[in-house]
């Protein structure tokens, strides 16, 4: 009796042990620095499952576990931690690995410490010529810089759009550009205390690099347009006319099947932190998003291209995530054959009526087989019709080839970002997977007829490489760009009215014809307009277009900008004197900040309060 008894106490104790050992819990907590700076994107798994989560821009996180597990604490750069779970509260402090640390980079005068920048607003302090700066911003995010020359960068050299008299040319027309690697790439060279290359700056990308409160469309059409006028903040007496295109929402989970492949580029010029570091916890942050019924392949290339992981299921989160982890870079760059090996793959997998989709992470450096812009373009042209979308996610700095990726994504009915950190990941790739990776409406273009009885000239505001010839708003035949899931695009037009004197040239009277518009008989039922807006669009099965229109009323003119519109042209006049624009007006930085102040109604993210703070330290870097 005695054994039984001492047996069943036993056994008691060990059921009570394992009960405890097995509780749930939520387990939360902050990582930091060992100078107790908050780390954002910090990798929180659970040893030997694929229950993983990322710290948010705060350096928190959530995660659901059970009591005795194992947590792993892992970010670039620091060493890693193993801690096991004893209760519902684990904050953690990361130290820095002195390996990573310990290659040096010299910029002009000063010295950093070679790591990844992971907050898109970090405090920081940079030597630039001698001089330190301190940038300090209310985002409580990270503390390493790496800063590298950005003499080996390549971009595409344009001349910015001029005023146009609507008695020579009374139509413009352009596709859309959902892209927006050019903000991101410019906060980038901002952060480090450079001001951007003027190439580098696309204004279009700028303004849609930020969402705007448009209505949804109608359940006729996938997309919508609005319009509105106001007097324009960098010269009082032109008008500015705002065109916005916002894409049908639809939530993540009722999005059709995904077939993914991730083409990533393994070559020498991918080794640091920054670059194929980065790519890794990018696609882990896409990874743990998916669902059940998404695929994912991977496919590599540096001397040559491979098929690293075979198309798996979206479920098989750990799958990916080691396939992920044993990527090394070393060797050539033979982007050619990777994307060649992804449509390959991607075809092979294809889901009929889902989002067959490759989604290239590279600096764009190719060197070897296919590697110019031309080339480039061909291939890319060639692989088109096949149904398959490209998304091209630009990493690094230093060698960073934006003009190749722009054509990329230009050419091959897909989108391009720019990923400069943990944080730009989860906005391209989390919060707005829909917009980035599905597409609802294709080949979408705009067309706008200046009516000559308000309108001297105009002039279209950034676009310069998505312009069209009038003709070819109407050719089913042409490309054009692509809208995802809940996406919205800004177009903004600097209109001369009649009678005021056109200062940027012009056009003299022709001496042997006139133009039609030079003595206008308007109907009397459209006198009243200033302009008219055509849109056609494409569904993504289809190839014959569909075609919106909408007036623009010449006494409908707004005399104070704000919100929506007041931010989108405080971004575009930033633009404008980060290109020293030659239609710059009167613009000043204490009149962008202004301008975005007054604008702030939609910030759930807190994009719009980091735009200010850039803008106020390109303010002190031009001083």
């Amino acid at each position: 009796m005695k054994a039984s008894g001492l047996l069943m106490a036993l056994c008691l104790i060990v059921s009570q042990t394992w009960a405890a050992n097995s509780e749930k819990l939520t387990v939360t907590g902050t990582v930091t620095d060992e100078n107790n700076q908050v780390l954002v994107g910090v990798s929180v798994s659970e040893k030997g499952s694929s229950n993983s989560t990322f710290t948010d821009m705060y350096g928190k996180y959530k995660i659901e576990t059970t009591k005795g597990k194992t947590l792993v604490f892992s970010y670039i750069g620091c060493i890693t931690q193993k801690i096991k779970i004893t209760g519902s509260v684990l904050n953690v402090k990361l130290a820095e690995n002195e390996q990573t640390l310990e290659e040096m980079v010299v910029i002009g005068y000063g010295v950093q410490d070679k790591c990844v920048m992971v907050g898109a607003s970090p405090k920081m302090n940079t030597m630039v010529s001698g001089v330190m700066v301190n940038h300090t911003n209310n985002y409580p995010v990270n503390r390493h810089v790496y800063l590298q020359d950005t003499d080996n960068e390549e971009y595409t050299s344009m001349k910015e759009n001029r005023f146009i008299s609507v008695s020579s040319e009374a139509l413009s027309t352009f596709s859309l550009d959902v892209d927006a690697a050019s903000y991101s790439n410019v906060r980038r060279m901002i952060n480090q205390g450079q001001m951007p290359n003027k190439e580098a700056v696309r204004i279009e990308e700028m303004m849609n690099y930020f969402s705007y409160n448009y209505p949804e469309p109608t359940a006729n059409h996938p997309v919508n347009m609005v319009a509105e006028t106001a007097q324009c903040p960098w010269n009082n007496k032109h008008l500015l006319v705002r065109i916005g295109v916002k894409a049908k929402e639809i939530p993540s989970d009722e999005l059709p099947a995904a077939n993914l492949v991730f083409l990533i580029d393994v070559s020498g010029s991918m080794e640091s932190a920054n670059k194929l570091g980065l790519v890794k916890s990018s696609m882990k942050l896409l990874a743990n998003n998916l669902r059940d019924k998404d695929r994912v392949s991977v496919v590599v290339y540096a001397g040559n291209a491979g098929e690293v992981l075979p198309s798996t299921p979206g479920s098989d989160r750990q799958k990916i995530r080691e396939a992920l982890d044993k990527l090394t870079a070393g060797g050539s760059t033979a982007g050619g054959a990777g994307i060649e090996l992804a449509y390959k793959i991607a075809e092979k997998n294809l889901i009929k009526g889902g989002n067959n989709r490759i989604i290239l992470c590279t600096d764009g450096d190719f060197n070897v087989g296919v590697s110019s812009v031309t080339e480039l373009e061909d291939l890319i042209e060639s692989k088109r019709k096949t149904g398959i979308y490209l998304t091209a996610l630009g990493y690094g700095m230093g060698n960073y080839k934006d003009n190749k990726l722009q054509t990329l994504a230009e050419k091959g009915n897909g989108n391009h970002a720019y990923i400069d950190n943990i944080q730009e990941a989860n906005k391209v790739l989390v919060n707005e997977f829909g917009s980035t990776m599905y597409t609802v409406a294709k080949d979408v273009k705009i067309q706008v007829e200046f009516n000559p009885a308000y309108v001297n000239a105009y002039r279209l505001v950034g676009y310069e490489s998505r312009l069209l010839n009038k003709e070819d708003f109407n050719d089913d035949t042409k490309d054009a760009g692509e809208l995802g899931a809940g996406h919205t695009v800004t177009a903004l037009y600097e209109i001369i009215p009649a009678g005021v004197e056109n200062k940027y040239g012009g056009v003299d009277k022709l001496k042997y014809q006139t133009t039609e518009n030079e003595k206008p008989e308007l109907k009397k039922s459209i006198s009243n307009e200033l302009l008219n807006v055509k849109l056609r669009y494409k569904k993504p099965e289809s190839d014959t277009s569909l075609k919106l229109e909408m007036p623009v009323v010449a006494s409908d003119v707004k005399k104070t900008l704000t919100g929506d519109f007041s931010f989108v042209a405080a971004v575009a006049m930033f633009g404008q004197l980060l290109r020293d624009s030659d239609f710059k007006g009167n613009a000043s930085y204490r009149q962008v900040i202004d301008l975005a102040k007054s604008g702030m109604d939609n910030d759930e993210h807190g994009y719009r309060r980091e735009f200010i703070r850039l803008v106020e330290a390109a303010n002190q870097m031009e001083k």
